[in-house]
């Protein structure tokens, strides 16, 4: 049973985590990292699995989110939305379960994204530049010759 000391030290820990996940959300991971100097380590296990239950700290849930963003915001290859979710610190097989799942959806915003950027790029930079720039971004060369196909 636990008593009433440790109750607390497990709420105020609860509280300090939802905090941090409240303010942006986070990977399973980031807490981790963040809270990784408790001296009290099977406390903050027992937090984060609290959480996890709870749904507030749910991996899967954060990948769909942060690539929706992305696609949203940004012009990235599908190499770089991976690189970045790993940089996050999530399980890679996440990560490509999601990709193998929406594989048409994916690579169509790739060859949109490489598209914006030979639009963008034209003006100042031969075809051939512009290619080599997507190559080097990660783009794939199917994703960018389809891309140019289309923008003629």
């Amino acid at each position: 049973m636990l008593d009433l000391e440790e109750l607390e030290k497990k709420d105020k820990l609860k509280t300090k985590v939802l905090k941090y996940i409240m303010y942006k959300k986070r990977t399973e991971q980031e807490v981790r990292k963040k809270f990784s100097d408790i001296e009290d380590y099977d406390l903050l296990e027992e937090v984060i699995d609290d959480l996890k239950e709870n749904g507030y700290i749910n991996d899967d849930s954060y990948i769909e989110r942060a690539i929706a963003e992305f696609i949203n915001l940004k012009n990235l290859s599908l190499k770089e939305l991976k690189y970045k979710l790993m940089s996050k610190g999530l399980d890679k097989d996440l990560i490509d379960d999601y990709f193998y799942n929406n594989t048409d959806k994916l690579e169509e915003y790739e060859i949109n994204s490489a598209k914006n950027i030979i639009n963008k790029k034209s003006n100042n930079m031969e075809e051939q530049d512009i290619i080599q720039f997507l190559l080097k971004k990660g783009y794939k060369m199917d994703s960018v010759k389809e891309a140019i196909s289309m923008l003629k």
